[in-house]
């Protein structure tokens, strides 16, 4: 099985998603549908792909999105299919504990992965990251305090961590 589908989670924002037997495998919030379709393509080669904005998965998506949006949320809970290199996986590992609402730097998802050196590599997993926004890579700034890079977009980044500092507590 191997399904995507599109939600509006609020307003202005267009995701689209993409699920597997296994979990949320990709979300994408700036791209327009035919490259989303590329890029699964892309990491899913000979997949054939099938577009159902209903199936249960999307669907639970796109309401805990909602959520999130409103601040009712803080912590997704979606089975996830991640797909990376073991370096990667743990890095995604760690920007999932880090609290909503908050920041972190690449330096301290590097010591948090027991590489302290690897701030450049932690982001690179961090720009390979899949499931933005699930996997909170928006959260991980600059040891300067500079927003760093986002993949999607600095606006979108911005966006983002607004959205948290107007409902974290």
């Amino acid at each position: 099985m191997s399904i995507w589908g599109c939600c509006k989670p609020a307003a202005g924002w267009t995701i689209h998603a993409a699920v597997t037997a296994k979990g949320l495998c990709r979300l994408s919030m700036a791209t327009p549908t035919w490259r989303f379709l590329e890029e699964l393509d892309e990491t899913a080669t000979g997949v054939p792909w099938t577009r159902d904005d209903n199936h249960p998965l999307i669907r639970e998506t796109a309401r805990q999105l909602e959520e999130y949006f409103r601040g009712e949320r803080r912590r997704f809970e979606i089975p996830l299919d991640l797909r990376g290199t073991p370096f990667q996986l743990k890095v995604w590992k760690a920007l999932r504990a880090i609290p909503y609402g908050e920041t972190r730097s690449y330096a301290d998802i590097a010591r948090a992965v027991g590489r302290p050196t690897a701030s450049r590599a932690v982001g690179g997993a961090n720009g390979r990251n899949p499931v933005g926004i699930i996997v909170p890579c928006h959260r991980v700034i600059a040891a300067s305090g500079g927003l760093g890079g986002f993949g999607c977009g600095l606006a979108y980044k911005k966006k983002l961590l607004a959205v948290e500092a107007n409902r974290a507590e």
